[in-house]
């Protein structure tokens, strides 16, 4: 399996105190350089809650085999991001709170329906 480099850096810098720490500052510097590549109309201070937000999730894991992984897993979906692997779809769903959730839940449109209601759906 290919090793990607920023996971593979962090492993060769050695044993730290925090490493989710380290990856939480990693993700934390590159947030504005993201924002910026796809177009995501959100404040960097929305966005770091929204990553501080994910991070939090996997604040009960002791097993220090998964925690390992799961730094790993972070450091692999820094790179996708950077690289412009992802859409940008998957940041947005990602980024919780700035799309709505009900979406499905939206009255459909029926055939009578004018442009500008059909542009008022689209988000643009």
């Amino acid at each position: 399996m290919v090793e990607l480099a920023l996971a593979q850096k962090a492993r060769l810098l050695g044993p730290v105190k925090n490493p989710a720490a380290r990856l939480y500052r990693a993700v934390a510097k590159e947030i504005p350089f993201v924002l910026t590549i796809y177009d995501i109309d959100m404040d960097i201070p929305d966005a770091r809650r929204a990553i501080k937000r994910e991070f939090m999730k996997n604040t009960q894991i002791k097993d220090k085999r998964i925690v390992e992984m799961t730094i790993e897993k972070g450091y692999m979906e820094l790179e996708d991001t950077l690289l412009q692997w992802k859409q940008r779809s998957q940041l947005i769903r990602l980024l919780e709170g700035y799309v709505r959730n009900d979406g499905a839940a939206r009255k459909k449109l029926g055939d009578d329906a004018t442009a500008d209601e059909v542009f008022a759906r689209s988000g643009i």
